[in-house]
């Protein structure tokens, strides 16, 4: 059994002494554990991380990914492969615990490991997993594939989550005043917790918080209510409760909507995002007050100590050579990967994150001929590389991604890398000079990378989307590529296409190569700006100011957004 006093390494500070719990799907905690596919998991790293610092009485429940997201690697033509490999773990530890909890109408027995706070610097977490004899074979994969494509596997993943998690805190004997639900996918917990207080939505709306992520269907999860409850989701709760809490919808239901009328208080995860939520959801009945907390990441993780040493020291010239250093040891994979030789003294820029259409990864390139032109100026070159890692049985995204490939496979100052984990993402926003992001706009939530850009020297460019509106100031630490004020898709990507190409053209290639010091003054003012409000302190803080504070209490948070919805 777990021996709670000697759990935490550190004594709670007092601001942070209500005991917490937070679930989520991924975690990208350090690049030996692969149990992440993107922002949501390095949101959540950097949670953990940062609660650790604060000496927060915090733990975090998550699911052991026997073969973690996939594997990104290339076919014999260079392009996309997805593959699944074993994953092991010997730095986690085996509490012995292992329970029973019921998918299908069946027994599924779980089994816990614990990644202590030293390890990585993080809170105590627990790691759940139903890959061991006592279950059958299609038990066992439960917990094999983190966002598993098969319907029945993503429900019974969300109740070995929600519910599974609960359940393990009962049994450890850790009493819970804040149950933090990181997205919808953990929504059996709400369940599991109705069944456990006699089905007093009160007592559950007392000690449950709910963040959620993205305006994205395919974010906002949703199941026939016959088939969640043929999963057995709800936990014994009443059919008549169940109906409440899904309608209008008397045949699905969604995990958001269902989160909103259980939780105390829920936030989005960006100002913006917030008064986006608030737009989607009103008009529900039944649901809890929706502020928001901006998403930010660990400094202290993120950031490269002898860059960050230079600004600081107002050292120059320091600065720029750290700077061309980092783009070294970056172009060192690039090389490797694709057998193209970068140059540090040329503009580089890099687009990275998860592939996905509304990122429109291939923005850039869509006139390509003024892409070219661009690129391969004789007088000022620009460099670009992407990275990023598509949902595996998403084709389309697949497609976007070997299309970058083939219209640059030649030039040999671009490049497309695989394998965007932990690892290469602190490369690539190290070694990069800009950093470009191109949503299609009120699409991102929030979108993160930016942040630890800013904090190693890269200058963000980018739509003005997410948490962009609240760090950026146009030509002063970041370029912003206006928003095109129509709802056609193509028109949309059409215009600001043409905005972008001429921000670069115009403003961005002529400074860095004319104007290095002006430059280097918006690379400064951005690596000043973005801490301390985007380091994860200031938000693990704020969730406990914000948010926990309101479990048991009768007060409403009432939040105005600092940014319009323009």
């Amino acid at each position: 059994m777990i021996n709670l006093s000697t759990l935490f390494p550190y004594e709670f500070d007092k601001r942070y002494t209500k005991p917490a719990a937070y679930f989520s799907m991924e975690f990208a905690i350090d690049q030996s554990l692969k149990i992440y596919s993107g922002g949501l998991g390095f949101l959540a790293g950097s949670h953990m991380r940062s609660a650790f610092e604060l000496k927060q009485n915090l733990i975090g429940i998550g699911i052991l990914w026997k073969y973690g997201y996939y594997d990104q690697e290339r076919n014999i033509d260079g392009t996309l492969k997805v593959c699944f490999t074993e994953k092991n773990y010997f730095f986690l530890e085996d509490t012995g615990i292992v329970f029973p909890i019921i998918i299908h109408n069946h027994e599924v027995k779980v089994k816990t490991w614990l990644l202590k706070p030293g390890v990585f610097n993080t809170v105590p977490m627990f790691f759940l997993s139903t890959d061991i004899p006592e279950n059958d074979h299609l038990a066992q994969t439960i917990s094999h594939r983190l966002y598993d494509p098969h319907e029945s596997a993503r429900v019974a993943q969300s109740i070995l989550l929600g519910a599974g998690g609960a359940k393990l805190l009962d049994i450890i004997g850790r009493e819970t005043e804040v149950y933090h639900m990181n997205e919808g996918h953990a929504l059996p917990l709400c369940f599991y917790l109705l069944n456990k207080y006699h089905n007093d939505l009160n007592e559950v709306k007392k000690r449950v918080v709910f963040t959620t992520h993205t305006p994205e269907k395919a974010g906002n999860e949703e199941h026939s209510i016959s088939y969640m409850e043929l999963m057995s989701s709800f936990q014994n709760v009443p059919k008549e409760i169940v109906m409440e809490l899904a309608a209008p919808d008397t045949n699905n239901m969604s995990y958001t909507l269902a989160a909103l009328r259980m939780a105390r208080v829920a936030n989005g995860v960006s100002a913006l995002h917030g008064e986006v939520s608030r737009n989607m959801w009103e008009g529900f009945d039944g649901i809890c007050n929706i502020t928001s907390v901006t998403n930010a990441q660990n400094e202290k993780y993120w950031n490269d100590a002898l860059l960050q040493g230079a600004l600081r020291s107002g050292n120059d010239k320091a600065l720029v050579l750290r700077k061309k250093e980092l783009k070294k040891e970056l172009f060192q994979v690039v090389a490797n990967q694709t057998g193209k030789l970068f140059d540090e003294n040329v503009l580089t820029i890099v687009w990275a994150r998860r592939f996905a259409g509304y990122k429109r990864a291939n923005l850039l390139i869509q006139d390509f001929k003024r892409f070219v032109d661009l690129v391969e100026d004789k007088k000022y070159p620009v460099q670009v590389i992407w990275a990023g890692k598509p949902y595996p049985e998403d084709q389309s995204a697949i497609d976007i991604f070997n299309d970058i490939y083939w219209k640059t496979k030649y030039m040999t100052n671009c490049a497309i890398l695989t394998g965007y984990e932990l690892g290469l993402s602190a490369l690539l926003k190290r070694g990069s000079d800009l950093w470009l992001n191109t949503p299609r706009m009120y699409r991102e939530a929030s979108g993160t990378s930016g942040m630890t850009a800013a904090m190693n020297g890269s200058i963000n460019l980018s739509i003005p989307d997410g948490w962009v509106p609240e760090f950026a100031e146009d030509r002063k630490n970041s370029f912003i590529i206006p928003r095109a004020k129509t709802e056609d898709h193509d028109e949309q990507a059409r215009l600001e296409n043409e905005s972008l190409l001429s921000i670069l053209e115009n403003d961005i290639v002529p400074l860095y190569y004319s104007k290095p010091k002006e430059w280097l003054s918006v690379m400064k003012q951005s690596m000043k700006d973005v801490v301390p409000f985007f380091d994860s302190n200031r938000m693990a803080h704020e969730y406990y100011d914000k948010m926990y504070s309101l479990a048991g209490s009768k007060s409403e948070v009432s939040s105005k957004p600092s940014v319009e919805m323009v």
